[in-house]
């Protein structure tokens, strides 16, 4: 059976009248305004900590001259591999010299198209086994590399969380590895191949190479840079029925009684709109001391 919210009388299938019969308190509307309050005071909890997480997505990117710095180098490194990384001559007997330079854009689809089953296969061959597991190693490496940039700048949007710092160093860090072992594995298969074929097949370096390495080492120099500067995030102030959200969401935490805090917001609005009358009055006050 129902029960009155109110005075806790006990109510029957012939109390269909939306009043208590023995209070008269409107049983649909009691405490309507306390659970309309308690919806508002989550409602700006619950804004409080996604404002937090924007003030933390805008510090990642412009917080700070060392943000800027950052994110401009967070792109520079997909720009790097748009250039010339390496090159590929080869000739033969009624075979023109041909020099193919090699980009992000021709790995892609040299990778799309490439037969990995023959790839693998002569990677066991006797004679040039070692040069075609140096571009396995070389054609991995650059391409899991270009992935981990791309993942890098999307998680730029958390680099203020509290592990973010971490994180960028970590993925850096592999990033170099992957572009360092890319370069030797070319530098390998590219002495191997020619010692096979000396007058047919020859590669080298390009300044994307080089360029692209200079630009992962100095995104690695300002995340460093920035580890050890810690430079602040800019939380935007927010309340919660006049409180301050950190300590409406540590008194919670705290088990403080519910009436208490209704109390400490209902002083602190009234503060809040005194402060806001005075304000008004000393603006006022400036302007007629001009005039």
């Amino acid at each position: 059976m129902a029960h009155c919210p109110k005075c806790g009388h006990t109510l029957t299938l012939f109390d269909w009248k939306p009043t208590c019969p023995n209070c008269g308190v409107n049983l649909v509307f009691f405490g309507a305004e306390e659970r309309l309050q308690d919806e508002a005071d989550v409602a700006e909890a619950e804004h409080a900590r996604v404002q937090r997480r924007i003030d933390r997505l805008k510090a990642s990117f412009v917080g700070s001259k060392y943000s800027i710095v950052r994110l401009i180098l967070s792109l520079l490194p997909l720009a790097a591999l748009m250039l010339p990384l390496c090159s590929v001559t080869f000739q033969g007997p009624m075979i023109a010299e041909r020099t193919s330079s090699v980009n992000l854009i021709t790995l892609y689809n040299l990778a799309s198209s490439l037969n990995f089953d023959a790839l693998f296969t002569m990677t066991g061959a006797k004679s040039v086994g070692t040069a075609f597991t140096a571009y396995a190693v070389a054609l991995i490496g650059v391409l899991l590399s270009a992935v981990l940039v791309l993942v890098s700048l999307i998680l730029l949007m958390m680099a203020s969380a509290p592990r973010g710092n971490r994180r960028n160093l970590t993925m850096n860090t592999l990033t170099i590895l992957l572009a360092v072992a890319a370069v030797v594995g070319f530098i390998v298969f590219a002495r191997q191949i020619h010692a096979v074929f000396p007058d047919y097949v020859s590669g080298s370096l390009k300044i994307g190479a080089f360029v692209y390495l200079l630009t992962l080492a100095a995104l690695l120099a300002i995340n460093i840079v920035i580890t050890v500067k810690k430079p602040p995030v800019k939380y935007k102030q927010c309340y919660v029925g006049g409180i301050p959200a950190e300590e409406y969401e540590a008194m919670v935490a705290d088990g403080v009684d519910k009436a208490e805090i209704r109390k400490m917001m209902e002083e602190a609005m009234v503060r809040r709109y005194e402060e806001k009358l005075q304000a008004e009055a000393e603006k006022e006050a400036a302007e007629n001391a001009e005039e």
